[in-house]
């Protein structure tokens, strides 16, 4: 991840933070008021996501360490790590939690007072959301360089990114419902609605922190690089003049760095001093074409 990446990514966490913070106490507040269950499951919602910006923030910050004896391949899963804990948390604090609150309310209905108050809430928070997820598609935008988004998303390695924008789809989706089920029991006067309301709210924050967690668990796992650095890295090596052939190569990300491991046919009959000086040529070239290659073993062989 490059620098310009890297700053990209903590502007898509402060957006998120600064949205999820306002909102958070707009929503406790219209909550007690009302007595809204959808309005309480919205608020601890937010409150999930603002501790959990906190939490991708530290991830990316330990990330960038650098490496020591214990850890000679740097700390760069450490964003994977709490991208980890976030994916989780919007399961447990975010997801159960509404689900619960909706099924206390719905076997103690009771009914809401000064809707408005709570509307008003939830379309203010809508909008401070819609420019959050703005943010995060800004910065999205700029790190794809062009490339389809879809593309982007199935196989970027920014764990960070993934889960600001799932955040904020979940968050949107959740203010969707909660605005219309909060409206439908302010119109039929039947606080069962609200109730309703809240349990679905939990199910798409379940739904979304599931698909979140199994993108990032095979960032943890181990996963190789982005094939667009994969092909960029195929590509210099069968330039190169002194490769007869490429035999394999093997990639694995660490945050925001990659490693890389290549077999490679040298040319016939030069000496030792000659292959290991053409080996550190590529080697250098490598890291300076693809600026995410931080470690680089070349290994000369005769066969695969």
């Amino acid at each position: 991840m490059s620098s310009s990446s890297h700053s990209g990514t903590a502007r898509a966490i402060l957006y998120a933070f600064l949205a999820n913070g306002g909102i958070a106490l707009a929503k406790t507040w219209a909550a007690w008021v009302t007595g809204s269950g959808s309005m309480m499951a919205e608020a601890i919602h937010s409150y999930a996501d603002t501790g959990n910006q906190v939490l991708l923030f530290l991830g990316l910050k330990q990330s960038a360490r650098p490496a020591d004896e214990e850890h000679p391949l740097g700390y760069g899963k450490m964003s994977y790590f709490w991208s980890f804990v976030v994916a989780l948390m919007l399961f447990s604090l975010g997801g159960l939690f509404s689900i619960y609150e909706g099924i206390h309310k719905f076997q103690h209905p009771e009914p809401l007072s000064q809707v408005w108050i709570a509307i008003g809430v939830l379309l203010v928070a809508i909008v401070l959301e819609s420019f959050s997820l703005a943010g995060c598609i800004r910065e999205i935008n700029i790190i794809r360089q062009g490339r389809p988004f879809r593309s982007w998303f199935e196989h970027t390695r920014n764990s960070e990114l993934v889960v600001v924008l799932g955040e904020d789809v979940a968050a949107l989706l959740g203010l969707t419902l909660a605005l219309f089920f909060v409206s439908l029991a302010a119109i039929t006067g039947n606080p069962v609605y609200d109730a309703i309301g809240s349990m679905c709210i939990g199910v798409i924050l379940i739904i979304i922190s599931v698909f979140l967690t199994m993108r990032v668990q095979s960032l943890l796992v181990g996963r190789s690089a982005d094939p667009m650095i994969q092909a960029a890295v195929a590509t210099v090596i069968r330039e190169d003049d002194d490769i007869v052939e490429l035999f394999n190569t093997i990639t694995m990300q660490f945050g925001p760095d990659t490693l890389l491991a290549a077999k490679v046919r040298l040319k016939s009959g030069i000496d030792v001093d000659k292959a290991v000086a053409d080996i550190n040529r590529l080697e250098r070239k490598l890291k300076e074409e693809i600026p995410g290659i931080k470690w680089c073993f070349i290994e000369p062989d005769v066969a695969d």
